[in-house]
């Protein structure tokens, strides 16, 4: 019997073998069509019970299938897995084209739509009414048969190129290796960084060194390595990801998906792709991204000019360097940082072990929502690293499931993110409750130390167990608004609102111990954490704009008249540019965050909800950073609820008010 076809509760991974996913997708996929049918045959006259919500929980094994495979595509592939993927997405994308294009169901579904006035709903009911008709109407089921044969066409070939894209970032990471002999290219690298690289050379039967472009590798050699051009070599191999006019390059991938989009939005009515986007995003149209993007922007480039001449004028006076290039940024500003705050990452790392830290962020869910998490070992997992948790309430009522994965492997994407292989939602009297998992890609543990994290770490940590008590916190009937399942400019608020409890003395006390002696992060640190958490504040948000703006340039505009990716990309740049250009490399053709992954004209949103986690967290400040009645209310009011209601209307339940972008600021010591 195929596991992925017999009932499960948790993923049977130890059952599963790369060859059942096929068979499993195709007849899942048959019987959701049935449950699909059973929907559109259904002779009685079509009611929210007998149409939307059958709707909504058909195809859940499919969903579960889905959820196990791709999850195992990124976090634990190889090219059998990758292939599949090649194989089912276009098949999944016929499947979903053939729901959102079916005439009969779009007719139920539009009747009930249309007497919604008199079927007294609940909230919640309305927002799911509302949100499943949008699901046709966004997805072209108005449309004439010919434009929703051509609307076919597109998501599959769509679906098939941002796989293409992914892979090839991935195989331009996993095939750049630095292979050093002689100690001294490793001047100025910590131990810790030193001791890594030297287990990494080990492991693949090389003497010396090996550094590589995933991040625990990259970013302490970029930062801490004396030797320029072996920095610049390492930037320029990172910042030219899918740029090499090889078969892993990504400039006509880029071209072709903009193009797709861009046709698509204007089959479905829509000017650009933004438009189509925004439409169901609090920022609403392009107008207003580019308004907030461009507002933030003239208050943070006076600052990020002024903290650049700074770190060049640094730069000039300690080796004589006439011009700051961008191999030289990160490597300046730890030294300028040391010489400001005598602040190192390689003093704040031993009093963050990754189980100290892990246990920290429990505490801080502990006294904030009142959950318990229980290490278990009875529960499957997909790779030995990962750890599983059971999460209760104060009342040892089940909540949900945790796994948490930490470190890089070579099938493992880069990055750091959440997902759930189960949903929470409400049926037949039963509150089934969720699955939640946490990846990243920290420093792991060498021969003599165990692995200790960098501040960035630990707010990376913190962070994506903001999204996973989204997930685990979850509390509504349906599953398609449980959980993460929001508007994408307000998903980042759970995350980032977590990390500001990094730089809190009352939080820190909890976990940052040190690993060898036991005693606490002296205060003087905690101090410096702080005073040196705005430092180059302006060049980092100026960064995270460009991001921004780039993204909008490509899906604001008609992008068919762009030939050059790169000389288009320098163009979007303009404005936000303080590094001079470097011709080898392409941001774009490695931007994996809106070609492969779900923030095309979204990428705005990370700053969107850094002003409403500033807002957010100002509230906790005023009454204790601990206070039970303010962590309640947003549990209740934005955790809990999911995407019930549209999220301005949680987050002034949750505030009183409407959120202001000066606590931003401030925090950003920007004003």
């Amino acid at each position: 019997m195929n596991p992925l076809l017999a009932p499960f509760d948790t993923a049977p991974f130890s059952n599963i073998k790369n060859e059942h996913f096929k068979p499993a997708f195709l007849q899942a996929m048959e019987d959701a069509r049935a449950e699909i049918d059973a929907i559109t045959d259904n002779p009685e006259a079509p009611t929210f019970e007998n149409t939307v919500e059958a709707l909504e929980f058909s195809g859940q094994q499919l969903d579960r299938i889905s959820s196990i495979f791709f999850n195992l595509n990124s976090a634990e592939t190889n090219e059998e897995i990758q292939k599949i993927a090649q194989e089912v997405s276009p098949l999944l994308s016929e499947f979903s084209n053939d729901i959102t294009l079916n005439e009969k169901l779009f007719g139920k579904i539009k009747t009930v739509y249309g007497q919604k006035k008199n079927l007294h709903l609940s909230t919640e009911q309305l927002t799911l009414l509302d949100k499943k008709y949008k699901s046709f109407s966004r997805n072209g089921a108005n449309l004439s048969e010919g434009k929703k044969k051509r609307l076919r066409q597109i998501d599959a070939e769509l679906s098939k190129l941002k796989l293409k894209f992914g892979e090839n970032v991935l195989a331009e990471n996993n095939k750049y290796e630095m292979h050093l002999t002689e100690e001294v290219d490793l001047h100025g690298l910590p131990e810790g960084a030193k001791e890594a690289a030297a287990q990494l050379a080990k492991s693949k039967g090389k003497k010396g060194w090996l550094i590589t472009l995933d991040y625990p590798s990259y970013i302490p050699f970029m930062k801490y390595a004396k030797n320029r051009q072996l920095r610049k070599e390492l930037s320029l191999a990172f910042g030219s990801k899918g740029f090499h006019g090889d078969d892993l390059d990504n400039q006509e991938n880029v071209l072709k998906i903009v193009n797709l989009r861009h046709e698509r939005a204007n089959l479905l009515g829509y000017k650009t792709h933004a438009h189509f986007v925004l439409e169901e995003r609090m920022a609403e149209t392009p107008e207003k991204v580019y308004s907030f993007l461009n507002d933030l922007l003239e208050k943070a480039k006076p600052a990020a000019e002024r903290e650049f001449a700074q770190l060049s004028a640094y730069a000039k006076k300690l080796d004589g360097l006439e011009k700051l290039e961008k191999w030289d940024g990160s490597y300046y500003s730890e030294k300028l940082k040391q010489q400001l705050f005598n602040l190192d990452d390689e003093l704040l790392k031993p009093y963050f072990k990754l189980e100290n830290v892990i246990d920290g962020v429990f505490k801080v869910a502990e006294k904030l929502f009142g959950l318990q998490f229980e290490e278990v070992h009875d529960v499957e997992k997909y790779h030995e690293e990962v750890k599983t948790f059971r999460v209760y309430d104060t009342n040892k009522n089940f909540i949900s499931l945790f796994y948490a994965d930490f470190h890089p492997r070579k099938g493992k994407r880069g990055g750091a993110w959440m997902t759930s292989f189960k949903p929470q939602y409400k049926k037949d009297g039963e509150n089934v409750r969720p699955h939640i998992s946490n990846v990243c890609n920290f420093t792991p543990s060498t021969e003599t130390r165990p692995s200790l994290l960098t501040f960035n770490e630990v707010t990376t940590l913190f962070h994506e167990f903001g999204h996973g008590l989204h997930g685990m916190l979850a509390d509504t009937t349906y599953p398609s608004l449980s959980g993460t399942s929001v508007y994408w400019d307000f998903v980042e608020l759970p995350s980032q609102v977590m990390e500001n409890w990094c730089y809190e003395k009352e939080a820190l006390e909890l976990f940052a111990k040190h690993y060898e002696t036991g005693e606490s992060i002296p205060m003087k640190l905690v101090q410096k954490i702080k005073e040196s958490a705005t430092f180059q504040e302006g060049m980092a948000t100026l960064r995270q704009l460009s991001f921004g703006l780039l993204d909008m340039s490509w899906h604001a505009a008609d992008p068919s008249q762009i030939r050059d990716v790169k000389r288009y990309e320098t163009k979007a740049f303009e404005g936000t540019q303080l590094y001079p250009d470097t011709p080898e490399t392409c941001m774009s053709t490695a931007f994996a965050h809106i070609f492969q992954g779900g923030y095309s004209s979204g990428y705005y949103s990370y700053k969107w909800a850094e002003v409403l986690d500033a807002d957010a967290f100002a509230y906790f400040k005023e009454t204790g950073i601990f206070n039970k009645e303010i962590a309640s209310k947003f549990k209740e009011h934005v955790l809990s609820k999911g995407g019930t209601e549209k999220p301005m209307v949680l987050y002034k339940r949750f505030r009183g008010k409407e959120p202001q972008v000066e606590a931003l600021l401030k925090r950003a010591g920007l004003i």
